[in-house]
């Protein structure tokens, strides 16, 4: 959104302003982040003195002026302290006045121009008693004016960037740079001295080494600008839970999906619900969503039995603060649960509660045992009608509420969190697309039902640990100054049942505290899988609501690698960024459709277009246009229910953008990183968010097998992503939004399987020049050889170490290969 080639500060929504040359202000030149000259020394006095995007430090010389020009304007310090939350709540309005004439401007659509006009003035009414409000509030006195301000955390950022300290960074960093002029100065000896009596084995060599530096270049790189993330639940509770007032948290709807509760055992699962139901958040907020991929009786029986537990085990939880809240692992773990608990009926109620978990335990345990053989005639409910998922390829789709609307309370009278059961139709001939299919259906079932503007997607084997850890993510997504560009919080996966050894190593500890603490300093960390919260609209295929504005002058620069220099754009880009800004101008208009009637609505919805994109459910488009979430009061439940079963019906996505704009991305097995990945190139940022207690716990394989399986799914996957369209070695150039760093780390993630095809020529080399007597390394002096020697041990600890590819007794081959390969003269 510009004006006169001038961008708009994305804190306060006023204009950036004209530095003493005449050019829009830019605060850090690292990411052009639009921050007005106000803000800017706002945060300075707050002790804020890094970009909110990226974390960069800001120039010393900025810093420098900024700190003379405030010393010039002591004189108005105290007029400017007691006016000091006035003047932001004044900025925040304006910013909203002036987004209609922003919009209107770049709006190129001549379809919509007559109706925008009328928008305009449909909303300039509405604005009125808004800028009354200001002057009522100039009018109270001050002394009631102190009385009714929030206290002095609710204005303070929700959340926080801990650089990394330059002394550990700069080490870092430097040995990097070393290990490229000696990877330079190696490959010049192996290219420049060839080996003429094994010219075969030695170009094969060489070219592995080549793959081996590429592999490290790619891993390296990503984790340049290491961040670290701080959280204020304090400061969130202070702006939106204030006392005596209705709490303005956003609602969350959660995902659980699973398919097979034989191998996914339906104790596993309820105990993630139980602990989701159980979440240190406002109940009317949560959601919890089960997609039964498989239709199994077995699951459904299971949720009824959950359901009617949750009524014991939630007000139990929330009485006693215990963590974590779900049960299997509450009771099984090995510490002094007696430690800060003052009640004195705690370990009463704890045993009652302890024996009442076990006899559900027996019930669900029995469940099972009842479906280890599946009668001939199928599965009979309760009521003698036949289960409708007895054929799990060919079933209806079926919609069951537990919790939520049905009025049910725990047994202390209080409301419980909505829980629905979902199982998705499936006939023969139809794609599904496994998880991401079924990620899919509860988008929509979930629009239609409560639409929450947030959603957390969980695997069954993954409980919540750390019941505020919603609240966690809440930092970043609700903070206006973070959360707008925000596609999603990614949470760090921690695992149970591992041994002190991790053979496995399930634990992945480079990834999730080295690799994506990199990540979070450049664009963010890639979508894992689970663990993580979405912003609802990034879903939907739209972009954020403020890209990085450059400057329409001669002077401003169009790429992030050649400043100075505007770079033409291609015809296909150009194509492509109109018809982008037409969908976001249409969005935009159709933001407030709660204001017009039926005709009015069923015309906008049609110019657009939107059964194209999302489907035809009116229903479900309307709940799209919604930025806030939230669901008509008026709604008729009964109606509501047909129209979810009427969105996970298996033709709805028929010709239309699920799977391919929207939504999980199909066309691979690890649809996570497809749908991070465009994400990431539409313009949206994404957060890492690391809790001292962890978020969420899962379970790991435990045998090798299963690890292996694991393994190669994720390979196979990358492998897909590698052949298809949406490749990041050429996919999302056009738009220029993703960065350099970024494109490198999903890069890596698509070719390290194919690292395996030069690891095992490579190790076969040794046994090769054994048995042919011949060497790949030129003679060389003694006196020079211990010399070589040491290079490459540098060389090959660096290349397959810090890449993660070999272990430890692959590192001894590659030893062991070095001491035979150096002949002596």
């Amino acid at each position: 959104m510009m004006e006169s080639g001038v961008p708009v500060c994305h804190t306060c929504g006023e204009h950036v302003g004209l530095n003493v040359n005449g050019e829009p202000f830019v605060a850090c030149h690292e990411c052009n982040f639009p921050i007005c000259k106000s803000c800017f020394e706002y945060d300075l006095k707050e002790g804020r003195k890094a970009c909110l995007r990226c974390g960069s430090p800001y120039d010393e010389n900025l810093l420098d002026d900024v700190e003379k020009a405030t010393g010039d304007q002591s004189t108005m310090a105290a007029h400017l302290n007691k006016s000091q939350d006035v003047g932001i709540h004044a900025r925040h309005i304006s910013s909203v006045s002036t987004l209609d004439s922003e919009m209107a401007e770049d709006n190129g659509n001549s379809i919509w121009k007559n109706r925008v006009e009328s928008w305009k003035e449909k909303k300039n009414k509405k604005k009125k008693p808004a800028t009354t409000k200001v002057e009522r509030e100039a009018e109270i006195p001050p002394e009631q004016q102190m009385e009714d301000k929030p206290a002095p955390d609710a204005s303070q950022p929700l959340s926080t960037i801990i650089p990394i300290p330059k002394s550990r960074l700069a080490p870092y960093r430097t040995v990097i740079i070393m290990r490229l002029i000696i990877l330079g100065l190696f490959f010049h000896y192996r290219v420049t001295n060839p080996v003429d009596s094994a010219f075969g084995l030695w170009l094969t060599s060489v070219i592995c080494e080549i793959w081996f530096a590429f592999s490290w270049v790619l891993d390296q790189f990503p984790k340049w600008y290491p961040v670290n993330r701080e959280t204020y639940i304090d400061r969130l509770s202070a702006r939106y839970e204030r006392e005596g007032e209705p709490d303005e948290l956003a609602a969350v709807d959660f995902f659980v999906s699973t398919v097979d509760p034989l191998k996914e055992p339906p104790l596993i699962t309820a105990n993630t619900v139980l602990s989701i139901l159980a979440l240190d958040y406002p109940v009317d907020k949560v959601s919890c969503y089960i997609s039964d991929d498989g239709a199994a009786m077995l699951t459904f029986e299971s949720l009824v039995e959950t359901a009617d537990f949750a009524r014991k085990w939630v007000p139990f939880c929330k009485k006693f603060s215990i963590e974590p809240r779900a049960p299997e692992f509450y009771f099984s773990q090995k510490i002094d649960y007696l430690k800060d608990k003052v009640q004195p009926s705690f370990v009463k109620e704890r045993r009652a509660m302890k024996r009442d978990y076990e006899e559900y335990k027996i019930r669900i345990n029995a469940l099972v045992a009842k479906a280890q053989k599946t009668p001939d005639e199928g599965w009979t409910m309760q009521d003698g009608t036949s289960w409708p998922g007895n054929n799990p390829r060919d079933h209806p789709g079926m919609i069951q509420v537990f919790l939520g609307y049905s009025g049910a309370r725990d047994i202390e009278g209080n409301e419980l969190p909505r829980l629905v059961y979902v199982s998705r139709e499936k006939r023969p001939g139809y794609q599904h697309h496994k998880k991401a299919g079924a990620e899919n259906a509860l988008v929509r079932v979930s629009a239609v039902l409560t639409n929450a503007p947030f959603i957390l997607n969980l695997d069954c084997d993954h409980y919540v640990n750390n019941s505020k850890a919603v609240r966690e993510a809440m930092c970043f997504l609700m903070d206006p100054q973070v959360g707008r560009d925000v596609c999603y919080v990614q949470f760090p996966q921690r695992f149970d049942g591992i041994d002190r050894s991790d053979r496995y190593a399930n634990r992945n500890t480079v990834f999730f505290d080295v690799n994506m603490k990199g990540l979070d300093g450049i664009q963010g960390p890639v979508y894992v899988g689970t663990g993580c919260v979405f912003n609802r609209q990034a879903l939907y295929g739209y972009g954020p609501p403020s890209m990085p504005s450059f400057p329409k002058s001669s002077s401003s620069s169009c790429s992030c690698c050649c400043p100075g220099k505007k770079e033409p754009k291609d015809p296909s880009e150009l194509y492509r960024d109109a018809k982008r800004e037409e969908l976001d101008a249409a969005i935009f208009n159709l933001r407030e459709i709660d204001n017009y009637d039926e005709y009015e609505r069923s015309m906008l919805i049609s110019q657009t277009s939107f059964e194209k994109t999302f489907g035809l459910s009116s229903v479900f488009i309307e709940s799209t246009l919604m930025e806030n979430g939230g669901v008509a009061e008026s709604a008729n439940p009964s109606t509501l229910i047909k129209e979810a079963i009427h969105v996970i019906s298996c033709g709805y996505e028929e010709k239309t953008a699920w799977g391919k704009e929207i939504g999980w991305i199909y066309g691979s097995v690890t649809e996570d990183i497809l749908t991070g990945f465009k994400m990431h190139c539409r313009g949206w940022r994404s957060i890492y968010c690391m809790p001292l207690r962890p978020a969420f716990k899962g379970s790991a394989p435990i045998n090798l097998s299963d690890r292996l399986h694991q393994v190669l799914r994720w390979a196979l996957g990358s492998v897909e992503i590698f052949l298809s369209r949406h490749c990041p070695l050429w996919y999302g150039f056009g738009g220029g939004r993703l960065k350099w760093l970024q494109r490198l780390a999903y890069i890596n993630t698509i070719v390290y399987p194919f690292t395996s095809l030069p690891l095992i020529a490579y190790c076969s080399l040794p046994a090769i020049c054994l048995l042919t007597g011949k060497f790949i390394i030129p003679t060389v002096m003694n006196a020079s050889n211990p010399c070589l020697f040491l290079v490459f041990n540098i060389i090959y600890i660096h290349c397959f170490t810090f890449s993660n590819l070999m272990i430890s007794s692959q590192t001894w081959q590659v030893f062991s290969f070095l001491a035979f390969s150096f002949p002596l003269s």
